[in-house]
């Protein structure tokens, strides 16, 4: 077998594969002993067919078989051989020349096929003890605990139907139909809806006009749609809603006990509280943990700059670009309502794509340098996550992740990224500094955007965390060509 480089252009790569006749012919002769006692033919004994039948019989077949197995594993193989990876799955090409391709399936033409694909660059591992962030921490007070309290438990609050007028804070049941322009709408009709005035849950203006209405009152509400109201058809419009109220309800007194702890299902008011505290904190970690990420991504970005392979930042960019589309149609707006150009947005985000890539491979390099490992354990933790975010449909979600090329991936990527940042954390320098809840949970305009202000839809970029790219790089590559023009020839 020759292998010949044709093509070494930045990260591209092309090598022609040229495995000559008599080799194809003596692969052939093997795979015929190996059928030839299987195989059952009128009018001669088992294992008893001269070789040259068989060959007419089944040798074309039999040779397609070994085409495909020649273009499934010997790329892998070259790679091998040649110390590299492949960004995607490589391309192999062969002749599409009906003639050519019979005289291969007779091992009477050398097979050729080229492999064309895009390295993934060698990428030297940096010193990061000079890299420092800041871990923005929240001190939690009692207080804070007993707001997020008084929150749950008017959440389980009870209510007393009660004679006389609605006031702010009653629970009214209701029925209402709304229309626009006299005209029943989608979504506009309810029964025995329970609304808490002053909750602002309803439309602004809607909640108001109920207070002072009693249990039997028929009315007529007007309000008019936010102009930035979801459902583009209400937008902006007038409506009016034909409402009964049922019942109105005053709502009973919030005591932090022990018996409010044990209708949520807890022991004691103290248990409730330390729960809560636990729920706070997680909350805080996790923006922090955010916060800290990015600074060390930015730093990350800025101290390894090489050539990204193309395909992986065009399939970068496809997922970041799709979710834009997504996002600006779900809002009606234009690239014009976010004060940039199609063009302009366009190139932002070829750059967000571009430095995802970058930090995907990086990060994946320094976690398999670092023996960085994903436990089955884990990946079985993050399977039942997705399982429990679909109630009712696991067995499909189960399937899917079984059977889906690719997809253990998309749950392993995102472990394995944490992991990665949880070692290079414990090498950085990294500074504790209590800030306020507010300055915490401040957006930070900086994460997942491009360079300018103009692109939109920047924290919905795209769902991919940033290690995917490297490990989708490193992920074996098991699919077969595209191209068998020779092996889907058969024997007569």
């Amino acid at each position: 077998m020759q292998v010949i480089e044709t093509l070494a252009q930045g990260l591209k790569r092309e090598l022609k594969v040229v495995i000559p006749a008599d080799e194809m012919q003596a692969r052939m002769n093997e795979r015929l002993a190996e059928v030839k006692d299987r195989i059952r033919i009128n009018g001669f004994r088992p294992g008893k067919v001269p070789v040259a039948h068989l060959k007419k019989v089944y040798g074309k077949s039999i040779m397609a078989d070994l085409v495909n197995e020649l273009v499934r594993e010997k790329p892998t193989e070259i790679l091998t051989d040649r110390g590299e990876k492949s960004a995607t799955q490589p391309e192999i090409a062969m002749t599409e020349d009906e003639a050519e391709a019979d005289k291969i399936l007779k091992a009477e033409a050398d097979f050729e096929f080229t492999v064309a694909y895009e390295i993934i660059p060698a990428i030297e591992i940096k010193d990061v003890s000079g890299i420092k962030v800041t871990r923005e921490v929240v001190e939690i007070g009692e207080d804070e605990i007993n707001e997020q309290i008084l929150r749950i438990a008017e959440s389980a609050r009870t209510y007393e139907s009660k004679k006389g007028k609605a006031e702010n804070g009653d629970r009214v049941t209701i029925d209402y139909l709304g229309k626009v322009d006299g005209v029943a709408f989608d979504g506009g009709k309810d029964e025995d809806a329970e609304l808490v005035l002053g909750s602002n849950r309803f439309i602004p203006g809607f909640e108001e006009q109920l207070v002072g209405a009693k249990a039997g009152d028929e009315k007529t509400i007007t309000v008019t749609f936010p102009a930035e109201y979801p459902a583009a058809n209400l937008a902006g419009k007038e409506a009016t809603f034909d409402v009964t109220v049922k019942d109105v309800a005053a709502a009973a007194p919030i005591e932090i006990n022990d018996d409010l702890a044990t209708k949520l299902g807890l022991e004691s008011a103290d248990k409730l509280k330390e729960i809560v505290r636990g729920q706070i904190e997680s909350q805080y970690g996790s923006v922090t943990r955010q916060k800290v990420k990015r600074q060390l991504l930015d730093q990350l970005d800025e101290l390894y700059q090489f050539e990204t392979p193309e395909r992986l930042v065009d399939a970068e960019f496809e997922n970041i670009w799709r979710q834009i589309n997504t996002d600006l149609q779900q809002a009606g707006k234009t690239f014009a309502d976010e004060d940039t150009t199609e063009e302009e947005a366009r190139t932002e985000y070829r750059k967000l794509a571009e430095r995802r890539v970058r930090l995907g491979l990086v990060l994946s390099e320094i976690g398999e340098k670092a023996g960085v490992q994903v436990s089955d354990e884990e990946m079985q933790r993050s399977l039942f996550e997705q399982l429990r975010q679909f109630p009712g449909q696991e067995k499909q979600i189960y399937d899917y992740f079984k059977n889906t090329p690719g997809a253990a991936a998309s749950l392993r990527a995102p472990i394995f990224e944490e992991k990665v940042v949880d070692h290079l954390l414990s090498e950085i320098s990294v500074t504790d500094k209590t800030v306020s809840k507010e300055d915490l949970m401040a957006d930070d305009e900086a994460e997942e955007k491009p360079a300018t202000k103009k692109a939109p839809a920047k924290k919905k970029a795209a769902a991919k965390t940033e290690a995917a790219a490297g490990e989708e790089a490193a992920a074996p590559k098991k699919k077969a060509p595209a191209k068998k023009k020779v092996a889907d020839e058969s024997a007569e």
